[in-house]
């Protein structure tokens, strides 16, 4: 059967790609594959920005896939997250929809856009994943200084809706102190944190530091993607959440 366009949606850190993803995939009929390294283990809501909520937020439910599939601490790989995005292809394409690869996981994109094939061959990847369909590439990239000041509301507002008790209940629930380390970002400042092995101004200062050098290597990985030939339309970022849909909806 002739399979849907691939559309992608990405940009850095705090810059609406869920919310995007989301208003298109109810133009057209779409399912949104998560590309982002840390929202595939449970439990990990506020500080990864699943915002769940926006899939079921003013209207009917968007189906998601690749969120929620692993317990912390559990191993995964670019080559597993490859399987699990290719095997959600097939189910949208099943169900006649199309599918939106939405994230900020430079890695996890690229391996689907270049079909990445590896010099060991994952067990559970018996032969070559091929995409075999139109692949649309949108990206959103505000101006670094809004880039800077969303990044840092965002955090103030995971803050405010419990993200320190997150870690918290984590921790309690069994969750190593190691592995939530390992995520980065702000589980890592926080479990540092929580543990009193810092203080809560030197917290915020290294976690608003790090948040926006993670920012910058995102950039700087989709500047490379470009490089290599993937042809990424940014959408102009000063437009409204409409204005950012009709831009898209002209250039398909």
């Amino acid at each position: 059967m002739n399979k849907k366009p691939l559309y992608v949606i990405l940009g850095p850190t705090a810059s609406g790609k869920t919310a995007l993803a989301v208003a298109l995939a109810r133009q057209i009929q779409g399912e949104i594959i998560s590309a982002d390294s840390r929202q595939i283990y449970r439990g990990l809501n506020i500080g990864t920005g699943k915002d769940l909520d926006e899939y079921g937020k003013g209207g009917e439910v968007v189906p998601y896939h690749v969120i929620d599939i692993l317990h912390v601490g559990e191993p995964y790989s670019v080559a597993h997250f490859q399987k699990d995005a290719f095997d959600a292809l097939a189910v949208i394409d099943d169900r006649g929809h199309s599918p939106i690869l939405c994230g900020g996981t430079g890695l996890y994109l690229d391996a689907i856009l270049h079909e990445y094939s590896f010099s060991q061959q994952a067990p559970f990847i018996p032969e070559p994943l091929v995409l075999g369909r139109p692949k649309r590439v949108f990206g959103l990239n505000p101006p670094v200084d809004l880039r800077r000041k969303l990044c840092a509301e965002r955090l103030l507002t995971r803050l405010d809706e419990g993200l320190v008790k997150e870690v918290q209940d984590l921790l309690a629930s069994g969750v190593s102190s190691a592995d939530l380390i390992w995520l980065g970002l702000e589980y890592k400042w926080l479990t540092l944190l929580v543990q009193e092995e810092i203080s809560y101004p030197e917290f915020l200062e290294k976690l608003t530091i790090a948040i926006q050098q993670f920012a910058k290597r995102q950039m700087t990985f989709f500047r490379k993607m470009e490089r290599s030939g993937i042809d990424i339309q940014w959408i102009p970022f000063e437009l409204s959440l409409s204005d950012k849909l009709a831009w898209i909806q002209a250039r398909l």
